[in-house]
């Protein structure tokens, strides 16, 4: 049985981000993936966590989405500690990566080739404020053609250190001043279904 890890970043903001369409989509990942009988582990960061058990889920899983809202164009900050007591606790046990790839005895060795985790896959699932016009542009003032992907680079490169694949991720836009909920549920599912086709 295939295994998926669904890690929640969100933080809440009384008025501001109150979570629910990332509740929204991550009740259609639940749904979805229980459809083609994967087994589901599920991290609240908000919540708590120990660093072993994170470890162990990743060590477990064929797959981890990451549900977040962008704030202040990233993650909430939560997610960034998450990350740092994670992924030491990964390298200190010598199970997620095994340094950073180089070795003194062969310097063709690439930075950033020490994850152990290479059958695995990572895409980001992200709600933004920003309209989706403002990316891809280069004659947006704050964007200046960047897109959506590579303000979250941070987050898959973390990933790709530790051997993980990335896959696409998914966007939805514009969600406090124009959302269209239905729309991105649909966008979503669509977005499920190719994603499925490329794991093994």
């Amino acid at each position: 049985m295939k295994e998926l890890l669904i890690i929640h970043t969100h933080q809440k903001y009384e008025g501001i981000s109150e979570g629910k369409l990332n509740k929204t989509l991550a009740d259609t990942t639940r749904l979805f993936f229980k459809n083609q009988n994967w087994h589901l582990e599920e991290t609240f960061i908000g919540k708590g966590y120990d660093s072993k058990t994170e470890v162990e889920k990743h060590l477990k899983a064929d797959l981890i989405i990451i549900h977040t809202p962008i704030f202040w164009f990233n993650t909430p900050w939560i997610y960034k500690r998450y990350v740092d007591e994670v992924f030491m606790e990964g390298l200190l046990s010598n199970t997620m990566l095994d340094g950073d790839g180089r070795t003194r005895s062969d310097i063709s060795k690439q930075y950033g080739t020490g994850g152990l985790l290479k059958d695995k896959k990572v895409f980001v699932v992200a709600t933004w404020n920003a309209p989706e016009n403002c990316f891809n542009d280069v004659s947006q003032q704050l964007m200046k053609g960047k897109k959506a992907d590579d303000v979250l680079f941070n987050l898959i490169l973390n990933y790709r250190f530790c051997g993980f694949q990335d896959l696409s991720n998914f966007h939805c836009f514009d969600v406090v001043k124009n959302p269209n909920i239905e729309e991105y549920i649909n966008g979503y599912e669509k977005h499920l279904n190719s994603i499925i086709q490329n794991i093994d």
